[in-house]
């Protein structure tokens, strides 16, 4: 020890530090300059880590937001491209100008009324540029312009609008129009169910840059949807060069279409450095892209440091010039801190140090109860915003298995179902019923009343049988007017019993429209596990072919499986 304070004693005598009040002073500086130095460090990484973190989060959350909205406002525009092309006005006219016969006066009279149709319809909506009905070799026979204009469909467009599948062009600015839209287009089928031809609308990026605005970046960012090619169609800020005609490197798009949802760091298409992340849209294969000036979002970071550097090296000048008379006073408040900083840096932020003085070592006490509980404070919204997601992810769960119409379950959730109550039925050697529910003239309803009414209808419909049925049954909208009901646990006697129930319920309903009380009759078909099969296919069939027969026997009636005169059966039949 005493070899030690000798060796102490000459550094010191070096530096001519020879007095008590100079190593007072020492000591006060270096016992200060440590824990400000670690203190200082701390909060640089913690702040720049939870910047980090934030920056992380904003930007992704609004990629996710924007992109999940522009996906479903593409899968309404498709789901309303569909609606149009089964309307009876285009499929009607459109077999009568193919007829061979047909006179002029009588050609004219069709497609006028298949123009009229469609300037009605895109009246309506403001997505839509155009509304074009073509033939299978891309001849324009009806339009809602009023002037001349051209229909440019993707390569291999006759393939697909003969197998019924959707069309879906690339986007472009169409000179005839003057505005930047793509193409939707799909087949139009007669009843024979022959494909007459195509319905193809034009749409303008009104909606996705009023998304994009919505969703806004705070001080220098930007939101944009870019292509796979890197061309810009959409921005929260102007496009100097265009629709279209602004674009990225490809080696950046091709960075942020391959590691979609990651923040990466990269130049944008203004040669600006940046931080940004991509999410896709799932439609069309574009991308959402959020970024921040690399400069702007970490200058908060930058800011810190050279605060926490001015903050420790002011303490130290304060507590050299009252180190002699305070230096009692020093030892305690510093271990107080320390320990803090080391429960802090343990994961510990339920910690506050007391205040005992109001001199610098109480105000540096009072900064780090700040950090502490502004890290306390972060870590508490990053646990909200988790809560939030989990409750966001719990929703989007459910609206995949739901009908979004009734809200029902849908088609792809009944497989599911059926194949685990069959499971189960057999395990326990129990029975079920599966009922097939058919709304009788449908068709002609909607043809009458409309599309909205026939939604309207299939609701109350939904609800009807919801109201109908145990708690235990199960509920799904099978496709179009058509409904499932599966009822475990029910033989036959009960399930016609039920069935019954449920046709009478509908048929004392009424249904109020345009100053008229309308009624309508359902149809049902019943089959039962395992009497009438034995997987989900042969049951639906069964109770399919009940449907059937209940259809052909006068409709309004309830008909158990096995108990057919043998007719042919189908569901084009069926729905005559």
């Amino acid at each position: 020890m005493a070899f030690w304070e000798r060796m102490t004693a000459k550094v010191l005598g070096v530096f001519g530090i020879r007095s008590v009040k100079s190593k007072i002073i020492v000591f006060a500086a270096v016992a200060t300059l440590i824990p400000s130095i670690a203190m200082g460090w701390l909060s640089y990484v913690n702040n720049k880590r939870f910047l980090s973190q934030s920056i992380t989060q904003e930007l992704q959350s609004v990629t996710s937001h924007a992109s999940r909205e522009i996906d479903l406002w593409l899968k309404e525009r498709i789901y309303d491209v569909r609606v149009f092309s089964g309307s009876y006005v285009i499929s009607e006219n459109l077999e009568k100008i193919n007829r061979p016969k047909l006179s002029r006066r009588e050609k004219r009279v069709a497609v006028s009324r298949i123009g009229d149709y469609l300037k009605s319809v895109k009246a309506k909506f403001e997505d839509y540029e155009e509304l074009l009905v073509s033939d299978l070799k891309g001849n324009i026979i009806a339009t809602s312009s009023p002037r001349k204009t051209s229909l440019a469909l993707p390569r291999g467009w006759e393939r697909a609008a003969l197998k019924g599948d959707l069309i879906i062009g690339d986007p472009g600015w169409d000179e005839s129009l003057d505005a930047g839209l793509m193409i939707l287009a799909v087949p139009i089928i007669s009843t024979g169910e022959r494909v007459l031809g195509v319905l193809a609308a034009k749409l303008n990026f009104i909606t996705i840059n009023r998304i994009l605005g919505n969703y806004r970046i705070k001080e220098t960012g930007e939101l944009y949807v870019v292509t796979l090619k890197g061309i810009l169609l959409a921005s929260t800020r102007p496009l100097e060069s265009g629709f279209m005609k602004t674009d990225m490197a490809m080696v950046v798009a091709n960075k942020l279409f391959s590691n979609e949802a990651m923040i990466l760091n990269y130049e944008n298409y203004r040669r600006v450095e940046v931080v940004g992340t991509l999410r896709k849209i799932a439609q069309v294969g574009w991308g959402v892209v959020a970024e921040k000036e690399r400069g702007e979002a970490y200058a908060e970071i930058f800011r810190l440091r050279n605060v926490t550097i001015g903050f420790t090296v002011g303490i130290l000048c304060i507590i050299g010039i009252g180190a002699y008379l305070l230096g009692l006073t020093i030892v305690t408040p510093l271990n107080r801190l320390t320990e803090g900083a080391d429960k802090v840096a343990a994961g510990d932020l339920e910690i506050e140090v007391p205040v005992v003085s109001r001199d610098e070592l109480g105000f540096m006490t009072n900064v780090f109860n700040h950090m502490v509980g502004q890290l306390r404070k972060g870590r508490d919204e990053l646990a909200a915003i988790n809560e939030t997601l989990k409750e966001k992810n719990i929703e989007l769960q459910e609206l995949s298995v739901r009908d979004g119409l009734t809200g029902l379950f849908n088609r792809k959730h009944l497989t599911g179902t059926l194949k685990n109550e069959i499971a189960r039925a057999k395990r326990h050697k129990h029975s079920f019923g599966v009922l097939m529910i058919d709304i009788d003239h449908f068709k002609q309803y909607n043809d009458e009343y409309g599309h909205l009414a026939g939604d309207e209808v299939l609701k109350r419909m939904a609800d009807s049988f919801k109201k109908s049925t145990r708690e235990c049954d199960y509920a799904a909208r099978y496709g179009g007017e058509e409904f499932l009901i599966m009822m475990p646990e029910t033989g036959e006697a009960r399930a016609v019993e039920a069935a019954e129930r449920i046709r009478s319920v509908i048929e004392k309903e009424q249904f109020s429209l345009k100053d008229e009380t309308l009624r309508l009759t359902i149809s049902i078909g019943v089959a039962t596990y395992p009497q009438h099969g034995s997987n989900p296919d042969s049951l639906i069939d069964a109770a399919d072919n009940a449907l059937y027969e209940a259809k052909e026997s006068g409709r309004n009636r309830v008909v158990l499986a096995g108990k057919m005169s043998g007719k042919k059966k189908g569901k084009t039949a069926r729905k005559k």
